[in-house]
């Protein structure tokens, strides 16, 4: 039986997604042995133009990128994006709050001309994607729990409840109660609640879920005598690029 080719491709990100993949140890040796890595450029030095399973990690913020990842999607069967810079835009999206020529001045001052950049987006924004793996970084469970659901043709179970359901399984004081700003009550649980759990808010890495109550999160920030504004600066750190607002 021939194994599916896989190979990881980086944009915009800092490649820290794929580090956490090359961190499951046993599990990639297993892993290994139903695939074969054909390009994975923070693990070896070989690479190929052919392959059926493309994990991408990082946003689309250059002219050029937006033909490389078209390139990436005209040759793999199946494309995950990977991480939050893929899935959502992630943090490359805090730019999309300024003008570009601003932002190439900031950046690159009088070398500003010779530097293409375009406001970030996720991949989705230029291809179709097939799969999301969510997180900054990704959690090592479930990018081994989504790969070998798609490797049995089986559609991977993505989470679509509250970070808020993580917590309370984890029997965590709820950080509203601490004066403290969360957006786990409309953020795709899947991450553990990590951030939470070490008395961390939630800043919305792994995105929104499918139907946020915005409105209830906005009541509960009332309660807590804390601002709309509040939130939306710790909201706008991954969600930039979002289609959902407070009003």
């Amino acid at each position: 039986m021939t194994k599916p080719r896989v190979a990881f491709f980086s944009f915009s990100s800092c490649e820290g997604c794929q580090l956490v993949v090359l961190t499951i140890e046993e599990q990639l040796l297993e892993l290994v042995n139903l695939i074969d890595i054909v390009s994975f450029r923070e693990a070896m030095s070989e690479k190929s133009e052919d392959y059926d399973i493309a994990f991408v990690e990082g946003s689309i913020t250059r002219t050029s990128e937006i033909e490389s990842i078209k390139k990436i999607r005209d040759t793999a069967g199946i494309i995950i994006a990977l991480g939050a810079c893929a899935t959502i835009g992630g943090v490359n999206c805090l730019k999309n709050q300024f003008e570009m020529e601003k932002v190439q001045d900031i950046v690159y001052g009088k070398m500003a001309s010779n530097y293409d950049t375009i406001p970030a987006r996720p991949i989705e924004s230029v291809i179709k994607v097939d799969y999301w793996i969510h997180g900054c970084p990704i959690d090592k469970d479930e990018f081994i729990e989504v790969t070998k659901a798609i490797l049995l043709g089986k559609k991977p179970r993505i989470p679509d409840y509250p970070v808020c359901v993580e917590c309370q399984m984890r029997e965590n004081v709820c950080l509203f109660e601490k004066g403290l700003v969360c957006m786990g009550p409309v953020t795709r649980a899947g991450c553990k609640a990590i951030c939470p759990t070490y008395n961390d808010g939630c800043t919305g890495c792994r995105g929104l879920i499918d139907d946020p109550n915005l409105s209830s999160h906005k009541n509960l920030l009332n309660e807590h005598g804390l601002t709309v504004d509040e939130a939306i600066s710790q909201y706008m750190l991954f969600g930039g690029n979002s289609k959902e607002k407070y009003e």
